[in-house]
């Protein structure tokens, strides 16, 4: 990879075909688009940054940028949490936020089609006054976008029910790193004609083609949901009733668990009636089935013989809300606790999933970590499909936390895979998680994943440095 010597060169190569609010070069412009939200990860300075409106655009910022060998790196919100949308030194950072047109709702197809830049609540809502709904919600929902999604292979709350973002993309109009355009997938409800290169490109974190359209698939619209709250004296307790309930072939929409520091939180935080400082964890269950209420009063014996404490059920779709509400405070928990204790804290929020069953036991080790490490982690995440997201708290300026806070980070890692896990369930690799990445896939898989992103991308100039090393 060569960095072009000549920026006045690029600059004038892209004005030939972008209009003149579509180049950012201001010095503050650069800096606002030169990283996501991750941090520990390293990020460079770009040479411009570019708003194209169409796709026809992205393809003469990619033909330009790979005549002149400048690598390219797409970024959508920056909501991203693993470093995929970090710029590297003298690049051309691809923003496709401009590109929001939501191009057509297929009622009777039960599909959507959009640009990159629309974001997740934004579909959400215009399928809904057709009578439908986009399932994926990642927490980030009101501003993260479709393509930064894609690129993520993004999750939520209700994909222990729904599925996530790959569950959902039927088809992707994409702009190759040489600034050939191609389709792929199909518009039909069943398809299996060549390689699913679809799927290949969804959770590729804009390292093999930047996504200029997608046509997703869309479901009737939930009906009202139903939710409990359960509070455990025991991690084991509460991993026992996750189980129980999966095991009973209930499908809950939602299934979450807190551990006891964030629970703590939300407690602190004083806006919640339901939530009390009690025990290990605290369980929060919704069903958004046939016979939501039949379902909760299952799941509600199932939560008391696995030994919870305290079980409060909704008998109105409200009180289902402000119990879902309590999974939705965590964020301001976290940010009134860093608060309370003054200074420039940094929350880390990290990604580790592992079977279901060794939840209690991950859960146990990440409070070991913890305490070894001297940190406040705060554990919640998607207890039905064994993703957690520890929340590691610390003051980056000073070294010696920022020392203990890569240590904890490097043993969440590392307990997640001795559980048979894997080290991300839908935050992504980026540049935060290569090295993991590594000893998760081991060098077969991993020289396969590299002599895919060498086919799509020769000259390593799309997002260069994420995911794999080339």
């Amino acid at each position: 990879m060569s960095v072009t010597s000549d920026p006045p060169l690029l600059l004038s190569r892209l004005r030939s075909g972008l209009p003149d609010d579509a180049l950012l070069t201001d010095p503050a412009d650069l800096a606002a688009h030169s990283r996501d939200t991750a941090p520990f990860s390293e990020c460079g300075t770009p040479a411009v940054v570019v708003r194209p409106r169409t796709a026809e655009q992205v393809e003469h910022v990619m033909r330009t940028a790979y005549e002149l060998e400048v690598p390219v790196v797409p970024q959508g919100a920056r909501t991203g949490l693993a470093g995929a949308a970090n710029a590297v030194d003298g690049c051309v950072v691809l923003s496709t936020t401009a590109m929001d047109r939501i191009l057509s709702v297929d009622p009777a197809n039960r599909l959507v089609r959009c640009e990159p830049g629309v974001t997740t609540r934004r579909l959400a809502e215009a399928v809904a006054e057709h009578g439908l709904t986009y399932p994926p919600d990642p927490a980030s929902w009101e501003s993260c976008t479709i393509g930064g999604n894609i690129a993520t292979g993004a999750g939520g709350i209700c994909c222990v029910k729904y599925g996530v973002t790959a569950d959902y993309v039927l088809g992707l109009d994409l702009v190759l790193p040489d600034g050939r355009r191609m389709r792929t997938g199909r518009d039909t409800a069943k398809g299996v004609a060549g390689y699913d290169l679809t799927r290949l490109v969804v959770g590729s974190e804009g390292t093999l083609a930047v996504v200029v359209g997608a046509t997703l698939a869309l479901r009737p619209a939930r009906p009202p949901a139903l939710s409990l709250l359960a509070r455990f004296p025991t991690l084991t307790a509460a991993g026992d009733a996750v189980a129980a309930i999966i095991a009973a072939g209930h499908t809950p929409s939602a299934l979450e668990l807190l551990d006891r520091a964030t629970t703590q939180a939300v407690v602190d935080l004083g806006t919640h009636p339901l939530m009390r400082a009690a025990g290990a964890a605290t369980l929060i269950v919704e069903s958004d089935g046939a016979a939501p209420s039949a379902d909760l009063t299952a799941m509600e014996l199932l939560c008391k013989e696995a030994g919870a404490d305290e079980v409060t059920a909704s008998a109105t779709a409200e009180e289902a809300r402000e119990i879902i509400e309590a999974r939705r405070l965590v964020t301001p928990a976290l940010g009134a606790r860093m608060a309370s204790r003054g200074g420039g804290l940094t929350a880390f929020i990290e990604d580790v999933a592992v079977p279901r069953t060794e939840l209690p036991r991950l859960i146990g080790l990440i409070e070991g970590i913890a305490d070894h490490h001297r940190l406040e982690v705060f554990t919640l995440g998607h207890a039905g499909d064994g993703n957690l997201h520890p929340t590691v708290v610390f003051d980056a300026s000073d070294p010696d936390e920022l020392t203990r806070a890569r240590a904890a980070y490097d043993d969440i890692m590392a307990a997640g895979l001795a559980l048979g896990g894997t080290t991300t369930g839908e935050h992504g690799i980026g540049t935060l998680k290569r090295e993991w990445l590594e000893r998760e896939l081991g060098p077969v898989s991993l020289e396969l994943q590299r002599g895919l992103k060498r086919l799509f991308d020769p000259k390593n100039l799309l997002n260069p440095g994420k995911v794999v090393s080339a």
